[in-house]
């Protein structure tokens, strides 16, 4: 036996051969490893897509989990698919619990997704520049992503409609349809309308990941991708509007999808925590909770965004940007900078950001930066930008 796993050492001992193929395609990525020295003091990080924990609303989490503790089952294993009581309140009163599945956050309702939907080789339509989670839960199943450009309107669904028509054969389509990470962009309504089209007559499936919808601040809000269509399926998840250490997100959809996706999370966690579950079902039953908690955090991160933007025409001036209507993000374009080069210098002088290499699919996204204006506290958004731009003329 000793001899046998001698063959599998490598020069620094460690069994690398042990792992699955999957495990070892698998990479770190180099700006997230050089991220970790963001959570260093000092170091105001504008890189994140976290929530403020300012926000939290935590007095009515704690009474909901009071509540919730206050029965013995909430604490035993529960359905795979999520809790009936939740899903009830989760499908509101004109949709199907049937067809909601509650998962460990949206970032799991991806993992089961690429699990159920996608072989090796199959290829699924993302977004260039795309959600860095999506491409690693995607990808992992060794599906091909294709990466379809978009602008202010999202994504450019001319341009699939002609790869369609060319031979490109997706499985998926992904999509952010509200206040795009990285780019904030919003999905047009004639676009949502074309993509939905598309779907049917291609017979592909759109995944339609809504995390930021709610944090609407300006504008008027855009109907649902494809609301009645049996090709789309919807993640949702509270992790930006309440708080992601709750880890309740869920998706609905269709149920020859729904179902093999439940058989796909037994094997993975069996269920979502009873605990948070009861949690969340609690706030989200109780009476318009949730509305007057959004009337609150809008306003908050519209002037988060404010004080970026402010920051940003007054300290670089050479940045392109728009200004989304809600979410978290502006996405930043710096002329002539490679940004990937950039962070460590402004790792150096306190402050962080992601470059937007590590959204690129196919496109050369060298020049351009993401900018959370969710974390850092507003009196030093300034500080934070002020520093940015001595690491860019650091770079000059």
């Amino acid at each position: 036996m000793a001899r046998a796993l001698v063959s599998h050492l490598d020069e620094s001992g460690q069994m690398h051969e042990l792992l699955s193929h999957r495990a070892r395609a698998a990479e770190s990525s180099a700006i997230r490893d050089l991220l970790r020295h963001a959570e260093a003091p000092g170091v105001l990080s504008l890189a994140g897509g976290l929530p403020s924990a300012a926000m939290f609303p935590v007095a009515d989490v704690k009474q909901a989990a009071d509540c919730a503790l206050s029965e013995r089952s909430t604490l035993q294993y529960g359905l795979s698919e999520g809790s009936a009581d939740l899903r009830a309140i989760l499908a509101g009163p004109d949709g199907d619990p049937s067809r909601v599945v509650v998962t460990t956050g949206s970032q799991q309702a991806l993992d089961l997704l690429g699990r159920v939907l996608l072989d090796p080789g199959d290829q699924i339509v993302v977004p260039d520049p795309c959600y860095v989670g999506a491409r690693q839960a995607l990808g992992s199943t060794g599906a091909v992503l294709v990466g379809v450009d978009g602008d202010v309107d999202g994504l450019d669904t001319d341009s699939l409609a002609d790869r369609l028509a060319d031979g490109l054969s997706p499985k998926a389509v992904y999509v952010v349809a509200n206040f795009d990470n990285p780019s904030g962009a919003v999905l047009a309504a004639g676009r949502r309308r074309m993509l939905t089209a598309l779907a049917e007559r291609y017979g592909f499936v759109i995944i339609e990941d809504d995390p930021y919808g709610a944090l609407r601040y300006d504008g008027t809000p855009v109907d649902d991708v494809g609301p009645a269509s049996d090709n789309v399926v919807r993640l949702r998840t509270v992790s930006k509007t309440i708080a992601p250490g709750l880890r309740v997100g869920w998706m609905s959809g269709p149920d020859w999808l729904m179902d093999a996706a439940v058989v796909a999370k037994q094997s993975v966690d069996l269920h979502t925590s009873t605990v948070t579950q009861a949690i969340v079902g609690r706030l989200l039953g109780e009476n318009e909770w949730l509305d007057n908690h959004l009337a609150g955090l809008r306003p908050w991160y519209r002037a988060q965004r404010d004080a970026m933007v402010e920051a940003l025409d007054t300290d670089l001036a050479d940045a392109e940007f728009g200004v989304p209507e809600g979410g978290m993000f502006l996405w930043v374009r710096l002329p002539g900078v490679d940004t990937t080069t950039l962070l460590r210098s402004a790792i150096e002088t306190g402050v962080a950001f992601v470059p937007g290499s590590a959204f690129a699919v196919d496109r050369n996204l060298s020049e351009y930066l993401r900018l959370s204006f969710a974390t850092v506290d507003r009196c030093e958004m300034s500080v934070a930008v002020d520093r940015l731009a001595e690491s860019v003329a650091r770079a000059a």
